[in-house]
């Protein structure tokens, strides 16, 4: 597995190795014992799987607040998407700043987003597939989002025309506007 450290502590990029042949291939998208060896233990509780039909369609960007925070494990099983995490850990020395990763079916990439990270994705693709990991199971009593297109994040989506939106998304708040739900703990 190889795992890639970003400009964002705690946030990491994992590529788990194919092993193919004439079939195609198997890939191992996690181990416990694996990434406990390089120093990632998260208990898992709960896998999503989302399915946009058109490219362009944006999800985001969405966290929940304690007591059921999530990290995630965020992979494309189909497709192509552009993968955003935002550090919103008030006191962190990243607060309010992004990291965007592309995620495809061909390259195989994951994103490890701890929880305190706003979390979106924009798909580049048709019918693209997101599968995701999360450490903490639904509670919506939790679910926050914040826009996606919050002047104070400034998120380069790469868009040259508008996404495709839920209305929960459109009419979400602007960071500013929500109360501390994180604090970074150094």
């Amino acid at each position: 597995m190889k795992i890639e450290a970003t400009s964002l502590p705690g946030v990491l990029i994992l590529t788990p190795p194919r092993h193919g042949d004439s079939r195609g291939f198997f890939s191992e998208s996690w181990n416990r014992r694996r990434m406990a060896e390089h120093g990632i233990e998260i208990d898992f509780v709960q896998d999503n799987h989302s399915f946009s039909l058109a490219a362009r369609t944006l999800r985001g960007l969405h966290f929940q607040t304690p007591p059921h925070a999530q990290a995630k494990l965020v992979r494309c099983g189909r497709g192509a998407l552009f993968d955003v995490a935002v550090d919103i850990r008030h006191g962190s020395p990243g607060y309010g700043r992004w990291i965007g990763v592309e995620l495809s079916f061909a390259n195989g990439r994951q994103l490890l987003i701890p929880a305190g990270f706003l979390h979106g994705f924009v798909t580049r693709e048709p019918e693209t597939e997101i599968i995701y990991k999360c450490s903490d199971h639904y509670a919506p009593e939790c679910d926050a989002a914040v826009r996606f297109d919050d002047p104070d994040l400034g998120i380069d989506w790469g868009l040259d025309t508008p996404p495709i939106l839920s209305e929960k998304d459109a009419t979400a708040p602007r960071l500013r506007d929500l109360p501390v739900h994180f604090t970074w703990q150094g």
